[in-house]
């Protein structure tokens, strides 16, 4: 049988509300959540720039796809809904959809090794093929505070320009996706990506080396990831339909 959720590059409401709430679960899964903080949130079809977003005070393992809350760029609910939704979510998270046409997915979390990395003045470094598709695709803002203050979206925008990740100093990482399995798969190998730099940092105490490419390669490598060379796909084509065969058998609860 067809599931219209494993469809990496559907865009109807109802099949991005399931995948919004696998996303979520998948993110919890893998232990990159932060209890009832962090927000994905994913535009719906139309032209108003309405989008769902997780409500204030749920785990993420918690979310469903009847959960989320639909605001509008102003921040305003459009449908009824008994939850609040995240100051510094709706912030950041209208901030990259009303200046990206391509945003259909904003993945936003403080998983620990990314955090970690963005606290390091040279950010993610070409030490790992996990790696090196963000080397030249990676926009950094400087922290502010928390991003309370709609003011912030301007810089934002500015900050991630065309990239696909933000990594936000002494704070966390953002990615976008044109697809929600596109977002979730950039955070997935960040994450790995930074914490394999934490483990190869970590041995240069006792007196290791790091083999770093040469920078020729490592924009090829860059290239070869984000042009999609042989038979690389977008992120989350192909991973996608076994990520929700692994919650279908852990709790299909997020499809409610």
């Amino acid at each position: 049988m067809n599931d219209p959720v494993a469809d990496p590059n559907a865009t109807d409401e109802p099949t991005l509300r399931a995948q919004l709430a696998a996303c979520f679960r998948l993110v919890a899964h893998f232990g990159m959540d932060d209890l009832i903080y962090n927000h994905i949130s994913a535009r719906v079809p139309g032209p108003a720039r309405h989008f769902l977003i997780n409500p204030y005070g749920l785990l993420f393992s918690e979310v469903t796809a009847s959960c989320f809350v639909k605001i509008d760029l102003d921040g305003e609910k459009v449908e009824p809904s008994p939850y609040e939704v995240n100051q510094a979510g709706f912030v950041i998270h209208s901030a990259i959809h009303a200046a990206r046409e391509d945003a259909l997915c904003v993945l936003h979390t403080h998983s620990e090794a990314a955090t970690a990395v963005s606290a390091l003045a040279e950010g993610l470094a070409p030490i790992s093929q996990f790696a090196m598709r963000y080397q030249g695709h990676t926009g950094v803002h400087d922290y502010e505070g928390v991003a309370l203050e709609t003011e912030e979206r301007a810089r934002l925008i500015a900050d991630i320009g065309p990239h696909n990740v933000l990594l936000l100093r002494n704070h966390g990482v953002l990615t976008v996706g044109r697809t929600i399995p596109e977002a979730f798969i950039l955070m997935y190998y960040f994450e790995k990506a930074a914490r394999v730099q934490l483990l190869a940092q970590g041995a240069l105490a006792g007196g290791a080396r790091l083999a770093t490419p040469s920078p020729e390669v490592t924009a090829k490598s860059a290239r070869q990831f984000n042009d999609r060379h042989g038979d690389i796909q977008a992120p989350g084509a192909r991973e996608w339909p076994a990520f929700l065969r692994l919650l279908d058998r852990l709790d299909p609860s997020y499809r409610e």
